[in-house]
């Protein structure tokens, strides 16, 4: 079976950090651009977070920038979420996605910010 799988949520306080994982299940995620998308409850889905591996460009939701960053692990089949500085609109339903591409995604991982 392939599918992207997430992981690494739960419940931090504001100005607290996280860190996301996304993993192929069933095959490489050797894709040029790999990003995260979220969901707030009641809210369309947003793209947070895309990078183009072949030159290191990044493209950066505004609510995010300077606060989360993206890397890879190429030796692992991962990609990793690294969440600074969480505030609480920064709860949602986490997805990776491969080629930045919404329709990509896995189920999601739940990011509860709040005190």
């Amino acid at each position: 079976q392939v599918e992207l799988v997430e992981s690494g949520g739960g419940l931090v306080q504001p100005g607290g950090s996280l860190r996301l994982s996304c993993a192929g299940a069933g095959f490489a995620l050797d894709y040029d651009l790999i990003g995260w998308f979220r969901q707030a409850p009641g809210k369309e889905r947003e793209a947070v977070l895309c990078i183009r591996s072949s030159d290191g460009s990044t493209a950066y939701g505004d609510s995010v920038k300077g606060r989360f960053t993206i890397s890879r692990d190429n030796a692992k089949n991962t990609v990793h979420l690294q969440m600074n500085s969480l505030k609480p609109e920064d709860t949602a339903v986490y997805y990776c996605a491969t080629d930045c591409d919404v329709r990509n995604v896995g189920k999601g991982t739940l990011v509860t910010v709040s005190s």
